[in-house]
């Protein structure tokens, strides 16, 4: 499991796709909008869960370094604790990387509740007009099941032959691939089935996947503000490129737990739920040794331990459901162990679960309130000035030519932050530090975005949120990091003076996970204009 994310990271990289009108279809095809959009709150010890325990696993997650942006503990249909590390808020989305596969699952139960296809539908059956001049024999037994499964029979993940194409046609590109299995008997995680699953409710409903879930799931569990990347043909990616908010990934998970029901509606039949929840295939051998990525698959959903499930994300995005405890997990992380993460929730908050409320603990629950109300990925120590900051702020350094096309960049102190600029060919591009806090801003800074699938470049490239705080490492070094907010990922800059030269190194988040990923930046050198 762990190679084939790698490889996700190594043949892919995320641009971000506006959200198009969904066209308005009879009323009873889907609930009625959420009054409520948001979940009910409480405290940990009334929906029986101690907040030590809570307080236990974030403790653990922070030593571990394991990267966490938020958590929200969902129990009963209450939020019992939720936090998120500044510069991370609630009101921000995330990218949910895998996590989108169980969105797109679920934009296929609605699809075939609707009776616009089954199941046991072929895949050629969709795509007559792309298929390649010889069909193969496992590739005509293809099903709509088998690309839920992740069972098409392919020997590789198919996306990055996708987002390499140059033909602008993804479907074609996959069903020209061959398929060296008989579809239904070998499990392989394959980005590229997920896709197809799009395409296949694009081409049933004639509306993108966003456009077709809109009415029917995400504005009744009261999600808005979604977006989803497409691929040349405005063909949702599917197997990743949403991004929704911390809580919107609760009350997904929420539905699911309450076999399709919320605020009282039925949005998703139960069957479907427990179908798509349900060990379907085997996607381990059986004596690999017990962890989260051999319990079993269902429909773009994980089986998990403690007889839960889940949907998960490259890097640590959760939305893990506990029936027996009749909880939610959500989570969202830059992770490169997403096992650790899990083993943390099975230590900690599992072990926290009674079966019913507990006795207020008022300490503890002020211990753990102070927590949640404190994280951040701020280092423990700033320093915010230098002497150099007197020979530099607000003068340019004239840069060495290089791919980006930057031509000069500048440092302006005040007391409390640090504007930094960068000039290229087309425009000056800047970001805010904060000396002892984080900056908000947006930024266009060139360079590849701060997101994993290498897509064809759309004009003008969107800004992004960018958060951003800068501290002195020496006198002759200012580390500037830049948190894409929207994004697991950040940069950090890292920038050394020496008399009237500078020379700014980039590290970029992803490096650290996946690094044969090539480095979007290069090394710039500038002088004193």
């Amino acid at each position: 499991m762990t190679l084939n994310r790698r490889n996700f990271l190594k043949s892919t990289g995320a641009g971000l796709a506006g959200i198009g009108l969904f066209s308005f279809l009879p009323e009873p095809l889907w609930a009625a909008v959420s009054e409520n959009s948001s979940l009910p709150r409480s405290t940990p010890e009334l929906q029986g869960i101690a907040s030590p325990n809570l307080l236990a696993f974030i403790e653990a997650v922070e030593k571990e370094k394991l990267g966490l942006h938020s958590l929200m503990v969902v129990r009963h249909g209450k939020v019992a604790a939720e936090g998120w590390w500044a510069p991370y808020a609630p009101d921000l989305k995330h990218t949910l990387f895998s996590l989108s596969k169980s969105f797109t699952s679920t934009g296929i139960g609605l699809a075939v509740t609707e009776g616009k296809l089954k199941v046991t539908d072929k895949v050629v059956s969709f795509f007559p007009n792309d298929l390649p001049a010889t069909v193969s024999p496992n590739l005509a037994a293809m099903r709509i099941k088998d690309l839920l499964t992740m069972t098409t029979g392919h020997d590789k993940d198919t996306i990055g032959p996708l987002v390499q194409d140059k033909s602008g046609s993804w479907a074609r590109t996959f069903l020209a691939l061959p398929v060296e299995h008989e579809p239904g008997t070998h499990f392989l995680y394959n980005t590229g089935a997920t896709y197809m699953l799009s395409a296949i409710i694009q081409k049933v409903t004639n509306q993108n996947l966003l456009d077709y879930l809109t009415p029917r799931l995400l504005q009744p569990l009261g999600i808005v503000g979604a977006d989803w990347e497409t691929d040349p043909q405005g063909i949702a990616t599917g197997g990743f490129g949403l991004r929704i908010k911390t809580e919107d990934i609760a009350k997904f998970g929420q539905l699911y737990l309450q076999k399709g029901v919320y605020n009282g509606q039925q949005i998703l039949p139960a069957a479907w739920v427990e179908e798509a929840t349900a060990y379907q295939v085997p996607n381990a051998a059986s004596t690999t040794p017990a962890h989260e990525w051999n319990q079993g698959y269902g429909y773009q959903f994980w089986r998990s331990r403690h007889n839960s499930y889940r949907g998960d994300g490259a890097m640590g995005q959760y939305c893990l459901v506990l029936p027996e405890q009749d909880a939610v997990i959500a989570i969202t992380s830059e992770t490169s162990n997403m096992q650790a993460i899990l083993n943390q929730v099975w230590d900690h908050i599992l072990p926290g679960m009674k079966p019913a409320a507990l006795p207020a603990n008022a300490a503890a629950q002020k211990a753990l309130k102070q927590k949640l109300s404190s994280l951040t990925l701020l280092p423990a120590k700033i320093n915010s000035n230098s002497p150099v900051v007197k020979s530099i702020s607000g003068k340019t350094f004239r840069l060495v030519d290089n791919h980006l096309k930057a031509q000069s960049i500048s440092f302006a102190f005040t007391p409390t932050t640090c504007i930094f600029k960068l000039q290229d060919n087309q425009e000056t591009h800047q970001i805010t530090c904060g000396l002892n806090n984080w900056a908000m801003g947006e930024s266009r800074m060139p360079g590849e975005p701060p997101s994993f699938v290498q897509m064809e470049p759309k004009e003008p490239k969107p800004k992004e949120k960018v958060a951003a705080f800068g501290t002195w490492q020496d006198p002759n070094t200012f580390v500037m990091t830049w948190v894409f907010n929207q994004t697991p990922h950040s940069e950090t800059v890292t920038c050394h003076f020496e008399k009237d030269t500078v020379r700014l190194e980039f590290n970029d988040s992803v490096a650290a996970k996946a690094p044969e990923r090539p480095k979007p930046r290069p090394t710039l050198e500038g002088r004193l204009a």
